[in-house]
């Protein structure tokens, strides 16, 4: 199911699949519907600041948004894996996703890589919810 009013995928796939009970979320950025990707700004110039506490704000408020969609919501997420362009920005990630979840949440994994589909983007997420 591709979700009205979020970024188009970058590819042939659903925001959100719904299989067996679950909500099998794509992996989902901090992109904005017009492209824009919250938490990454450039000066006058060309300076780029990109801030993760801002993208993974964003990131988990799109899941949410997903979720929604299909009837869920973050308290219905059972898995969560993270992927982190650079592990120096774990303390800053992890601080805001405590913001939102604590040990009774979802099971989760955080994974450096190489790089996401746009160079401003300092992580992704891909998530499974229980239906309700």
């Amino acid at each position: 199911m591709i979700v009205a009013g979020k970024a188009r995928p970058r590819g042939r796939f659903p925001h959100v699949k719904v299989a067996g009970g679950f909500a099998f979320v794509s992996g989902t950025s901090s992109r904005r519907p017009d492209g824009s990707i919250a938490g990454a700004s450039a000066d006058e110039m060309g300076t780029t600041t990109l801030d993760i506490r801002e993208q993974t704000r964003a990131v988990i408020e799109n899941v949410r948004d997903i979720l929604r969609a299909v009837g869920a919501d973050l308290t219905d997420l059972t898995q969560v894996t993270t992927y982190l362009v650079n592990m120096n920005d774990f303390g800053g990630y992890n601080e805001v996703y405590g913001e939102y979840f604590d040990e009774t949440g979802p099971a989760r994994t955080t994974v450096a890589v190489h790089q996401l589909p746009h160079p401003h983007l300092l992580i992704e997420m891909q998530a499974v919810a229980l239906l309700p």
